[in-house]
């Protein structure tokens, strides 16, 4: 087979062991082979080229479900390819970096692997952030995840590559012809690795969940078609009335939840100590619309530069009264946030005309901080924030007893809802705090402080309601403190354990 296919087809079984499949803690396997037939090249643009239609055959499986939506949406599954080349480029870049640094295979196994996870840490960053598939994730089904407490997602993506590496580097040394000038220990790494999986499964083993006072919260599943809402088919009116209908007779001292853009606030951007008529309070509810700038002509709403659209959260008491409220941390590239909009100009409009409106830009929020209602502080992040740890880890360190994750999971289809729910778990973890979700069309329910799904509803062309009780809980894991740290120095020391292979190789030599 060509290097591109072999190197694809690596990709590919290594997105078949990712989220949400149950056996994606075996993706440091498929890694390693990765890491190890790249490094094996003869050039380094052969390298980076390996990496290249790796990071492309891994894209594309991981995230075949958006190209199902791009059909919905322009009617062109195709475009979704850009995407994934996109990304894979991103890898290819790491790889030509980790390449001029060292000349080995081994030095280059090692200086890929932390790369890997560093360019994961980048992708959170900046107006095309889309850190979706992160190599961490796929510890979930053991108890290893529970590491996240202490370094982030991050953490298990360090213990991934390192595993990977470790055994692409007692293979590459084992069947190296020069393989005393390799090295004399060639399973020493992967013994390590073996050590830390140990250290991070008793880890795992040993927590134990936090006790505090429960909440009664009522949680919907709506199941609202997401591009009838978009286009105004179905009407807010229609939404609300539903929505309603599903948050009476609920416990004593229950909070209902909706979900993002449940509450539909068009022209004007509502604001603490305004009153949404009939709101089933007390409770909290993503409120979304348009804030007109501008008025001018019949509908100023939908006209070039007259209006802004937002994405908010907000607390109501039982009258309705909005108590406070928290925008959109990180807004979804191409979807809420159109970047390079000089340049992709005539891009825009075309799309722009295909869609009958104008593609507006949100604000995001850099800042974001708790909900108060009824004395309880409430981290409420909307949809696309879950993926990002910071955002969750902001809302802890500002107080938050437990985390409310309003979101709108109706655009997509097949991996992509139960992705993002896993993903929300990890969540939990890093900040030991209980997840309460309302959606449309996705998972709804609770997660508790270990990651744990206690009482979920992912299915059915009804809305649905669910009676829970997260627990409200405080104190400050290593994560909170100190973020992604550990595991960005944990990678760098990968890479500079691969640039010494290559200065143990030359001394030998000389």
């Amino acid at each position: 087979m060509p290097a591109p296919a072999i190197a694809a087809l690596l990709g590919l079984t290594l997105a078949a062991c990712g989220l949400p499949l149950p056996w994606s803690f075996l993706s440091a396997l498929p890694l390693a082979a990765l890491l190890g037939y790249a490094a094996a090249a003869p050039t380094r643009r052969a390298v980076t080229a390996r990496v290249f239609w790796g990071g492309f055959g891994y894209f594309a499986l991981h995230l075949w479900w958006l190209g199902a939506f791009l059909q919905q949406l322009l009617g062109a599954a195709p475009l979704v390819v850009i995407l994934f080349a996109l990304e894979a480029a991103f890898l290819a870049v790491m790889a030509a970096i980790a390449v001029t640094l060292t000349r080995t295979p081994t030095g280059r196994i090692w200086a890929l692997a932390g790369g890997w996870v560093i360019l994961e840490w980048l992708r959170f960053l900046g107006p095309l952030a889309f850190p979706w598939p992160t190599l961490g994730y796929t510890l979930l089904p053991t108890p290893a995840i529970q590491i996240a407490d202490l370094g982030g997602v991050l953490l298990g993506s360090v213990l991934v590559a390192f595993t990977a590496a470790s055994l692409a580097h007692a293979w590459t040394n084992r069947h190296s012809p020069n393989r005393q000038q390799q090295g004399r220990r060639p399973l020493a790494p992967a013994v390590l690795a073996a050590v830390a999986w140990a250290a991070a499964l008793g880890y795992g083993a040993t927590r134990t969940p936090g006790d505090g006072p429960e909440q009664p919260m009522r949680v919907l599943r709506v199941t609202f078609d997401a591009f009838g809402r978009a286009s105004g088919q179905l009407t807010p009116e229609e939404q609300f009335a539903a929505q309603t209908a599903a948050s009476v007779n609920r416990p004593p001292g229950s909070v209902i939840v909706w979900s993002e853009g449940a509450i539909s606030s068009p022209g004007t951007r509502p604001a603490p100590g305004q009153t949404i008529p009939a709101f089933p309070g007390p409770g909290i509810s993503g409120v979304g619309g348009y804030e007109a700038l501008t008025p001018s002509g019949p509908d100023p709403i939908r006209q070039p530069g007259t209006s802004r659209e937002f994405n908010t959260v907000a607390s109501l008491s039982a009258g309705g009264t909005i108590q406070s409220m928290s925008a959109k941390a990180r807004l979804v590239p191409f979807g809420e946030e159109f970047p390079f909009r000089p340049i992709l100009g005539p891009v825009y409009r075309v799309i722009e005309t295909s869609l009958g409106f104008t593609l507006a830009s949100m604000t995001p929020n850099p800042n974001p901080t708790p909900l108060t209602l009824g004395g309880v502080l409430y981290g409420a992040y909307i949809c696309y924030d879950s993926v990002f740890p910071w955002v969750a880890r902001a809302l802890a360190n500002g107080g938050a007893q437990v985390l409310v994750n309003p979101s709108n999971d109706g655009w997509y289809q097949g991996w992509g809802v139960q992705q993002h729910f896993g993903m929300g778990r990890v969540r939990a973890i890093e900040t030991r705090r209980w997840v309460v979700r309302s959606v449309n069309n996705g998972v709804a329910g609770t997660v508790n402080d270990l990651g744990q799904p206690v009482q979920t509803v992912d299915n059915g062309q009804e809305l649905q309601a669910l009676d829970v009780r997260p627990k409200l809980l405080t104190g400050t894991t290593v994560y909170m403190r100190l973020g992604d740290w550990p595991a960005l120095m944990l990678a760098a020391l990968m890479v500079a354990y691969g640039v010494r292979q290559d200065r143990r190789r030359n001394d030998r030599l000389n």
